[in-house]
């Protein structure tokens, strides 16, 4: 019985692991590239242009606005064209992808909006181009705040898992679905949700130690 509780959460954390990853990394490249865009184009940016920056505040909050759950729906005709399936881990990802990525984009956003005009303007008095400016100023005075969204959004995609699985993505949502509650195994339900616990535990104390680390360093140059 320990052997199977062990095989079935093992094969659970791995399946788990292997979307949170994935949908993590192209979530935070879309969410990014949204995020600054979003900063870089509103009046007084950057480089303001007021009609891709409505186009694209008004995606981001119609994708925000949806549940997770429909969306996953929703989707299921996309994760099925590029993945070739709408079941598994592998068309999860697309859908943790693109919900999280908004999410993510407007937590991006307000990191960015915190570094403050001075030094924007300074990099401009100097003759900066907008991608040195972006690439150069806003991202490295982000930085510790980029790290905490970046923490925040894992976890939340760590937690979308857990309703994937209940339409047949796997990992250990399906697991605690299937096999605890809907079989009344509640050693496996249990052992489940601690796994998940741990799981975003060492998540946001990763991220925090990363993100005090930066400033740590910052200081100490400053």
């Amino acid at each position: 019985m320990r052997d199977d509780l062990f095989d079935l959460l093992w094969t659970g954390l791995l399946e788990t692991l292997y979307m949170v990853f994935w949908s993590s990394l192209f979530a935070l490249a879309i969410g990014l590239a949204l995020g600054i865009t979003v900063v870089v184009t509103e009046r007084g940016g950057i480089l303001p242009i007021p009609i891709l920056n409505k186009v694209i505040g008004f995606i981001i909050n119609t994708v925000r606005s949806l549940p997770f759950i429909i969306l996953i729906v929703i989707l299921l005709p996309v994760s099925r064209f590029i993945v070739g399936t709408s079941l598994g881990p592998k068309a999860a990802i697309v859908a943790l992808s693109i919900g999280a990525a908004p999410f993510l984009a407007r937590i991006i956003e307000n990191s960015l909006k915190e570094v403050t005009a001075g030094k924007i303007e300074a990099a401009k008095s100097v003759g900066a181009s907008p991608a040195v400016i972006i690439f150069r100023v806003l991202i490295p005075e982000a930085l510790p705040a980029l790290v905490r969204a970046a923490t925040i959004a894992v976890i939340a995609i760590t937690e979308f898992t857990a309703v994937a699985g209940a339409i047949g993505a796997g990992g250990l949502g399906s697991l605690a679905i299937r096999f605890g509650y809907q079989r009344f195994r509640e050693d496996i339900l249990l052992a489940t949700v601690l796994v998940i616990i741990a799981l975003v535990q060492l998540i946001q104390w990763t991220g925090d130690l990363t993100a005090r680390s930066i400033q740590q360093r910052r200081f100490k140059r400053e």
